[in-house]
């Protein structure tokens, strides 16, 4: 007798890299030391520049910060399909309006998109307003803070930074790390 057991799971899905093979899957750099800080995102502003500026005044251009939860009066996330058109490895869907929500939890990368401005990439977990649970990529210039600070940890990247790069073998824009400019 066979049993089937149902875990309520998604299988995982299988993403086939649509561009040349890189054998060097995982680029990193290290440096010897880093400045911890401890950041408190202020109401009313969005996502983008309540991390951004205060990184910026204290000479943070790169860095990896984990958002320890709080509300944000309005939030917009998108998800990442397979790219239908088969040109890349995924396709971002359109923003998805979250309302009124708690994030759960998050992590956001500082860097620098290809023109050198900041570029934040944030995936979190949160609440939304109707009560669902979703996961995704945060827009982070549409969501904005709720009444009361978010805590955020950050590391700054130093000796290095984080730049957004053409990646050939998945066919889109990734950060990469790069020695200082």
């Amino acid at each position: 007798m066979s049993r089937t057991l149902q875990s309520g799971y998604h299988r995982p899905r299988m993403l086939r890299h649509v561009g040349r093979f890189s054998p060097m899957r995982i680029q990193s750099m290290h440096y010897q030391s880093g400045r911890h800080i401890r950041l408190l995102l202020q109401p009313g502003r969005s996502l983008y520049d309540a991390l951004v500026e205060p990184l910026r005044e204290i000479g943070v251009s790169s860095a990896s910060t984990t958002i320890l939860g709080g509300y944000f009066n309005h939030l917009e996330y998108c998800v990442a399909p397979p790219d239908p058109s088969g040109n890349a490895v995924i396709a971002y869907s359109r923003p998805i309006d979250a309302g009124a929500s708690f994030m759960v939890f998050g992590n956001a990368t500082l860097g620098k998109d290809m023109e050198g401005r900041p570029l934040v990439h944030c995936h979190a977990s949160v609440r939304a307003e109707d009560g669902s649970v979703k996961g995704g990529h945060i827009v982070p210039q549409a969501s904005i803070i709720g009444a009361t600070p978010i805590s955020v940890l950050v590391t700054a990247l130093e000796g290095f930074e984080l730049r957004q790069a053409f990646d050939d073998e998945t066919n889109i824009p990734l950060l990469k790390p790069f020695k200082e400019s």
